[in-house]
């Protein structure tokens, strides 16, 4: 408990990254073209999709090398089961990429559900890896104390694509803004908790952060890629797809 207080800052600035790309909302015309909104859309899967390779599935790797020959199963299981759980969401769930012509008003609230619950279950593996170098143990995550900022900088479009979808719903700016906000937060509690429980989370962090990027992949290819290659301006949302993967890359690669 007493290491908290010292290590608040490192814990805060990746929130902050989320908070400040969440904050563009405020930059951005409210009424939305069908071309920004496929902009932003593909740009979003392109982030996720790096993301999920990057900030989750390597470092689930690369923490289950002592398995040896069978260090792919933390990943396969824990990646699985996030796909597992966002189809489940889907049948409970009325279906959310539906036809836009035919769409209710609240269905496009509807399709961005899961889009916030994948980068908000996203935050709280990459939480739990802070939380395991903060207390100094060598969880194989891939992730360094000195790397706050770079977790904070490759946050800030995750943020952003939190709450820009649900601008171009419709919904007001300060509402999105939170919304933003609120799927960032999880990242430092999930830390706190971690540094206080490391020995017990650190043997299943593997599965978590597989978890996570079973969880966005299935929003990509569900919802994101549907969304962004359908009408008009299809090349559009490849071409943001491209940038936001390789920018999220970048970001992993070298600052994670």
């Amino acid at each position: 408990m007493e290491m908290i207080p010292q290590i608040a800052p490192g814990i805060l600035i990746p929130f902050l990254g989320t908070s400040l790309g969440s904050a563009l909302v405020f930059l951005l015309k409210k009424q939305l073209s069908d071309r920004v909104q496929k902009v932003l859309t593909g740009f979003a899967a392109g982030v996720m999709v790096a993301a999920a390779f990057w900030s989750l599935l390597q470092p689930a790797l690369e923490a289950s090398t002592a398995m040896g020959a069978l260090a792919f199963l933390p990943a396969a299981i824990g990646f699985l089961a996030g796909m597992g759980f966002l189809l489940l969401l889907d049948m409970v769930t009325p279906h959310m990429h539906m036809d836009r012509q035919n769409e209710g008003p609240n269905s496009g609230f509807k399709r961005t559900t899961k889009l916030i619950l994948a980068v908000t279950l996203h935050n709280i593996p990459e939480g739990m890896a802070v939380g395991v170098v903060y207390a100094g143990f060598r969880g194989g995550t891939g992730i360094s104390a000195a790397g706050a900022l770079g977790i904070a900088i490759q946050n800030f479009p995750e943020g952003a694509i939190v709450s820009m979808p649900l601008l171009a719903e419709g919904m007001p700016r300060r509402k999105t803004f939170w919304m933003g906000v609120l799927s960032g937060a999880v990242e430092p509690v999930a830390a706190v908790v971690t540094l206080l429980a490391a020995g017990l989370v650190t043997p299943v962090l593997p599965y978590f952060l597989a978890f996570a990027a079973g969880a966005m992949m299935y929003v990509v290819v569900e919802e994101l890629v549907p969304e962004m290659s359908q009408g008009k301006h299809s090349n559009t949302g490849t071409v943001a797809f491209s940038l936001g993967f390789v920018l999220m890359m970048i970001l992993d690669t070298t600052l994670g």
